[in-house]
């Protein structure tokens, strides 16, 4: 089966590609000399010269808070525009049989909260409120390729993955773990709260199903482990003792002397936010109609 893969020289990708070039006749397009389509998605449409029988569309940007107009737009260029170019690609080529999409649960524009829910039975249903330019321009892609497939008889999945585990991982979870290995790192309150977490071989694991069925899914493990239990995972494989845990008053007053350090302070409210609150969601949709049984973060999560 050829397989079209965008975005595999990036962590999701890098990790996907591994574990999927020895199952598909794979493609990739990018940015490096590596991919087999070296080129912008924003500014420029590939021509492909094949037609594909599945599109595996991992290129995006994310991890970053955007201080300009400009770096707003990115967002929008990156995850909207590349979106419809590779479309238009599609259309010249061949349309394929399936488009996997990966976005993400920031669309729910949730900040806090367990098991994300609504009134509709499954939490996939819960109002797409995000407002952050990450959250919007994959809000929009969502909704063009919803039309665009529905157009072309192209059967459509899209992945909202919670914070993705694996080897040398972006973000928070990249952040905890060079903290600890610095020595530099401090659990707040316990480390109690707890996070949706997904095994990025899950979503290789899911693409054969998808590929067969489509549709919208939350995409994390069945357990959501705290802070403390990931920072336990973490110290263990790096050999170190586990953090002091600071109480959240301390932390706070260390919060509001980085909002006004900005970027160089290695705590701000936002991030206190974010480490002190919890956020889960529930994968009952994908382990239903899928069948799906994803890996247990705290027993296969590997560093490096």
């Amino acid at each position: 089966m050829n397989l079209l893969f965008t975005g595999a020289s990036g962590f999701l990708g890098s990790n996907l590609y591994s574990l999927l070039k020895d199952k598909y006749q794979i493609r990739t397009v990018g940015l490096t000399p590596r991919d087999n389509y070296t080129i912008n998605l924003v500014s420029d449409v590939p021509k492909l010269n094949i037609k594909y029988d599945v599109v595996l569309h991992a290129a995006g940007k994310a991890h970053s808070i955007p201080k300009t107009e400009e770096e707003k737009q990115l967002f929008f260029d990156v995850n909207l525009q590349g979106t419809k170019n590779l479309c238009t690609a599609l259309e010249n080529s061949g349309i394929p049989k399936a488009f996997i999409f990966i976005s993400t649960v920031a669309v729910y524009g949730c900040d806090s909260g367990e098991n994300i829910t609504s009134s509709f039975i499954w939490d996939e249903e819960h109002p797409l409120n995000g407002t952050t330019p990450y959250a919007l321009s994959k809000i929009k892609a969502e909704k063009y390729l919803e039309r665009w497939c529905a157009m072309h008889n192209v059967a459509l999945s899209i992945l909202r993955p919670s914070l993705i585990a694996g080897p040398n991982p972006p973000g928070n979870l990249g952040a905890m773990i060079r903290g600890i290995r610095n020595g530099k790192y401090l659990s707040i309150a316990g480390g109690k709260a707890r996070k949706s977490v997904l095994m990025v071989q899950d979503i290789a694991n899911l693409l054969p199903m998808l590929i067969e069925k489509g549709g919208i899914y939350n995409v994390c493990d069945s357990y959501q482990p705290s802070f403390r239990e990931l920072e336990m995972v973490i110290c263990k494989q790096l050999n170190k003792k586990r953090p002091i845990s600071i109480p959240y008053w301390l932390a706070k007053s260390m919060a509001v002397v980085g909002d006004c350090l900005g970027e160089k302070a290695p705590i701000n409210s936002l991030k206190l936010r974010k480490i002190t609150s919890s956020l889960t969601f529930s994968n009952e949709k994908a382990t239903r109609e899928l069948g799906w049984k994803p890996m247990n973060v705290l027993e296969n999560f590997q560093i490096e």
